[in-house]
């Protein structure tokens, strides 16, 4: 089993692409999508259950160059 988060990314200016482009090559996500307003990226991936959710974010995704924010919303199993 593993658990499920959504991540929205702000970018530095003019960078979107390079970031999503470093993210797709990573292969770490299970979807990834373009957003308008105040975030400029949609990742939802899956953390191996052996896996801290915090290292894992930080070590695979936050270290890409040009993210200058990142919010992380956990996903419970509801029913």
């Amino acid at each position: 089993m593993s658990t499920c988060v959504f991540i929205q990314i702000r970018c530095k200016p003019g960078t979107t692409y390079k970031v999503a482009e470093e993210i797709a090559l990573r292969e770490i996500h299970s979807e990834l999508y373009s957003t308008s307003g105040e975030w400029d990226l949609l990742l939802k991936l899956y953390i191996p259950k052996d896996q801290d959710v915090g290292h894992f974010i930080n070590e695979r995704l936050l270290d890409i160059p040009n993210i200058e924010r990142s919010l992380t919303t956990m996903t419970f199993k509801a029913f």
